[in-house]
């Protein structure tokens, strides 16, 4: 992989994990369409790890207070917990699919279902969610609701922004709350998945079997570093006078042209 090449996987994780698109969907698809080698689920959890630089370079001060208040008490204490409750279902989903979701998830084709499916269903949750509740209602139930939808995006095309804040439009949160909410639940989600994958990564790369040098990922990384943490601010802030439908639109029309693509014969 050149260098080049990993720019671009990491532009492609800063925009698509913070835009309900799913990141995982299009760093598969990106070497698809242009012939690339796939570098595989742990060069795509690398790159998650830019877009944790990001959310930490954003929401530093929230989550010292955040940690302040819920191990000695204070205002933000529920949801302090109600965060770590949402980590839980991830966890225990990703060790137990992981290899399977590395392995028999990576299809174009399904990726153009899910794609379509979620931006139907984001739509909708957008177009009926009431938007009254702030995140500090969030109750441990509906977190831990959101902790399942949060590791429904080990299936390529879900995509882990994309059905936290589906679900959390159900539930009848603000764009912006629920929005918010996302990024710092995926915190801890994406620190431990780093954890786990990229040691593998690195001995792959220490014993010469990955195409991943040390420069490409370290490109990768602070690309999807920078990128990721303009996309927040802007969402943040795009959300604060609009509505989802831009992204459901998005998402329906990738699904259209995958499967465009492979009937005119590009597998």
């Amino acid at each position: 992989m050149s260098i080049y090449q990993a720019i671009v996987l990491g532009v492609v994780q800063g925009l698509g994990e913070f835009l309900p698109v799913s990141s995982s969907a299009h760093l598969i698809l990106v070497p698809w369409l242009f012939g690339w080698d796939d570098p595989g689920l742990a060069f795509d959890v690398a790159l998650h790890w830019g877009t944790l630089v990001a959310v930490l370079a954003v929401f530093w001060r929230d989550w010292i207070a955040l940690i302040h208040d819920g191990l000695l008490g204070g205002p933000r204490r529920r949801l302090f917990w109600a965060l770590v409750i949402s980590a839980i279902p991830g966890a225990i989903l990703g060790a137990l699919l992981n290899k399977k979701a590395e392995e028999n998830l990576r299809s174009p084709m399904m990726i153009a279902a899910t794609m379509a499916i979620m931006g139907v269903v984001l739509w909708l949750a957008d177009r009926v969610g009431k938007k009254q509740l702030t995140e500090d209602q969030m109750s441990y139930g509906k977190a831990a609701a959101i902790g399942f939808a949060q590791a429904a995006a080990l299936i390529p095309g879900v995509s882990r922004s994309g059905g936290t804040i589906t679900l959390g439009l159900f539930f009848g949160f603000r764009r912006g709350e629920i929005a918010k909410f996302s990024f710092l639940m995926s915190t801890p989600i994406i620190f431990g998945a780093g954890v786990v994958k990229l040691p593998k990564m690195l001995h792959e790369m220490h014993s010469g079997q990955s195409h991943v040098s040390v420069a490409a990922l370290l490109a990768g990384l602070i690309a999807a570093a920078v990128v990721g943490t303009l996309v927040i601010r802007w969402l943040l802030e795009y959300l604060l006078t609009r509505s989802y439908a831009v992204f459901a639109i998005y998402r329906m029309a990738v699904a259209v042209a995958i499967v465009a693509l492979w009937f005119t014969g590009k597998k």
